[in-house]
């Protein structure tokens, strides 16, 4: 009875990025398994119940990494720590759950190939909602499980992620449903499997007619590779910052790059540029004076909101050849870690994690830049929500840029996992990515989603790209993208309500 739940959680852990092997296809067991419960299912109390306890432990098993942080840098003994992931599945579990029970509707009133095409509606539905509510939290969403295979995810440019995770998760209920022998599950079962094979048909073609780029740009990366534990204490500023500079000198004497960026919070102190006697920020502007190239760099800022002095967790763009600075303030903050929702209420609780303290949202998506460069910056986790990436370019930039710490999650998955998201919104938006972080995984992505020179994890390091091109127009998505979602968005919920009505018609007239 409780096969389809091992098979939907050995398929996430083993089709997402995980400690012992990884086959990406495996996902797709997760929307079969699930489909299969809800068809199978005698009643919806059962399809919920047996869907939640899939959803619960397909989220937390490749979320483990989530105990790390918690305990290495928050506090928190492991008795307490270990739990974090559960915790965090037990509302991921109400999604698959939720998906579970409108599949025993659907399958109660439609026959098997419209109940699998309206799964994977659902799907999409449900991965855009969890995107959006409680903050949103859009990771292990389906799509990013194949971004080791470019041609897999590369219709993700037609449809945004959400949207080619539906496509999957149809063609997986479709198969799963067409179990049925019978002539419908026959007829379900060659629809789940042609539409597999139209989708890496048409990433083929994807890849092998890319969109012309406008220019390039020479850009370079420096993982300052800093233990987390060291960052916010000033005896290591110096050190730290020697660091960098001298990764960059050398990079950029060997490269003579048009941009260095270095990670998140690369900066472990204040960057004030008006004040005389600040050594470390000297240092800073003196790079980008004598050599001449512009530095993209990560570090926390103060500023004035309603005459209090607020945190901001910015990009700052120096410009030569006097160090002009510009600057991007990171938007959407992760909660626990940068801030407390609803602090004012629950002063209580505290970040679970050190920093230099309570961080506001920034209000801009304005690129930064410098000549033909126009950098739509993401920082840490808002490279998983598509939504920003997309504002990024409707702003105008030409590429994005990813500065990020994930040093917390020491050699877990975690830095994989955020990797193939980041993935996909260079696809989605059609731009390259430059993805800088301190401790790795920094590369950069092309706008097939190809992952160029990679660093390894927890060494300090240098990448050097010298043909990043730069977006000369936008993708299907990016053009659509406010007509995909809102189609995604009412298609799933309106059928919901079709298919329930319908279930409840049957149960009444039975």
């Amino acid at each position: 009875m409780y096969l389809p739940v091992v098979l939907a959680v050995a398929g996430a852990f083993f089709g997402f990025e995980n400690p012992f092997v990884r086959f990406p296809p495996l996902v797709l067991l997760l929307p079969a398994a699930l489909a299969h419960i809800g068809a199978q299912a005698r009643d919806g109390r059962g399809a919920f119940r047996r869907g939640y306890l899939a959803g619960v432990l397909s989220a937390a098993l490749p979320l483990y990494w989530t105990a790390l942080p918690v305990h290495d840098y928050g506090g928190l003994n492991w008795i307490l720590a270990i739990p974090c992931p559960v915790l965090i599945s037990l509302v991921l579990g109400l999604y698959p759950a939720l998906f579970c029970l409108v599949m025993f509707w659907a399958t109660r009133t439609l026959r098997p190939l419209s109940a699998g095409l309206f799964a994977g509606l659902f799907w999409a539905g449900m991965e855009l909602a969890r995107g959006a509510l409680l903050t949103g939290f859009p990771w292990l969403t389906l799509a990013s499980a194949f971004s080791p295979w470019p041609f897999a995810i590369a219709c993700a440019g037609l449809l945004g992620a959400y949207g080619l995770s539906g496509l999957y998760a149809a063609a997986a209920s479709l198969c799963a449903l067409g179990l049925r022998r019978d002539s419908f599950g026959a007829l379900a079962e060659s629809v789940g499997l042609s539409l597999f094979a139209l989708l890496a048909c048409a990433g083929w073609y994807l890849l092998a007619h890319p969109a012309p780029s406008a220019g390039q740009a020479n850009i370079s990366i420096i993982q300052g590779n800093v233990d987390q534990s060291q960052k916010w204490d000033k005896s290591f500023q110096d050190e730290i910052v020697g660091r960098y500079l001298r990764l960059s000198e050398e990079d950029i004497a060997e490269h003579k790059p048009d941009l260095v960026i270095w990670p998140e919070t690369a900066l472990p102190f204040f960057y004030e540029p008006t004040v005389p006697d600040d050594h470390l920020s000297r240092s800073i502007k003196g790079l980008v004076r004598k050599t001449g190239t512009a530095l993209l760099v990560g570090g926390p800022a103060e500023g004035k909101q309603g005459g209090k002095t607020v945190l901001y967790n910015r990009a700052y763009l120096l410009n030569p050849p006097e160090a002009g600075m510009s600057y991007y303030d990171k938007m959407h903050l992760v909660p626990f870690g940068e801030y407390v929702p609803f602090g004012q209420y629950l002063t209580f609780i505290g970040k679970l994690v050190e920093g230099v303290g309570d961080f506001v949202p920034g209000d801009s998506a304005a690129p930064l830049r410098r000549g033909n460069l126009a950098m739509g910056v993401l920082i840490c986790y808002e490279a998983i929500f598509p939504d920003l990436a997309q504002k990024r370019v409707d702003a105008g930039a030409n590429i994005l840029v990813n500065l990020s710490n994930d040093a917390w999650y020491g050699r877990s998955s975690a830095p994989r996992q955020h990797l193939d998201l980041a993935v996909l919104r260079a696809v989605e938006q059609g731009v390259w990515l430059i993805r800088a972080t301190n401790t790795g995984i920094s590369a950069a992505i092309d706008p097939a989603g190809r992952v160029i020179t990679p660093t390894s994890l927890f060494v300090a390091a240098s990448a050097n790209y010298p043909q990043v091109g730069l977006a000369a127009g936008h993708t299907f998505f990016h053009r659509w993208y406010g007509l995909i979602t809102v189609a995604i968005a009412a298609g799933s919920l309106m059928f919901a309500v079709l298919v329930w009505l319908g279930a409840r018609g049957a149960k009444k007239s039975y």
